[in-house]
């Protein structure tokens, strides 16, 4: 029910630039989660945007990330109604950040992990290390330097916050097959 409730969201806006109003009866849906949604364009990244922490309700949160990232992930363009039927939707629903002990903590592949250090930050999801098929070092080194603007080495710094969380991941492509096909011809 989200994927569809993701797509009428993307595609409402994309076409006719107006927010969908949605309902749910699920409540899950109704719960407050913290979510991020990523858009792919023939596989590619197109467009990541999400929150940390819960604010509204899923089915509200997974709305309005498809909306930003469709229109206000800062690396892209805004998507075109001309690509809407080569989007695919995926988002990850988080759980509460958990400071970790020591990046030791850090289990690749299971934990997403949240950077701070002053007033800069960043945060990878956990599907990034099993995409990547980085070390924990690697993946550190990443996040400090391209998600928060920092020296690679910033994580083994005592000033460093990090924090650890897991995310359930849906996506259109694993639970609506030919998805794009349909969106193409129709």
């Amino acid at each position: 029910e989200l994927l569809a409730l993701a797509r009428r969201a993307l595609d409402t806006f994309v076409r006719e630039g107006k927010t969908a109003e949605l309902e749910t009866a699920d409540p899950f849906s109704k719960e407050p989660r913290a979510v991020f949604v990523t858009l792919r364009k023939n596989g590619a990244l197109r467009g990541c945007i999400g929150r940390t922490l819960p604010g509204e309700p899923l089915y509200l949160a997974v709305r309005n990330r498809t909306v930003e990232a469709a229109s206000r992930d800062t690396r892209f363009e805004p998507l075109r109604p001309e690509e809407l039927g080569e989007t695919d939707i995926e988002f990850s629903v988080l759980s509460l950040p958990e400071k970790a002990g020591s990046p030791s903590a850090i289990t690749l592949g299971r934990h997403g992990v949240m950077l701070s250090k002053g007033s800069r930050g960043g945060i990878f999801l956990p599907k990034v290390a099993s995409e990547t098929g980085w070390s924990r070092e690697t993946f550190l080194s990443e996040l400090c330097s391209q998600k928060a603007g920092l020296s690679p080495d910033c994580w083994k710094d005592p000033g460093t916050e990090l924090f650890v969380f897991t995310a359930e991941d849906f996506g259109e492509t694993d639970f609506m097959p030919g998805r794009s096909e349909r969106a193409s011809s129709g």
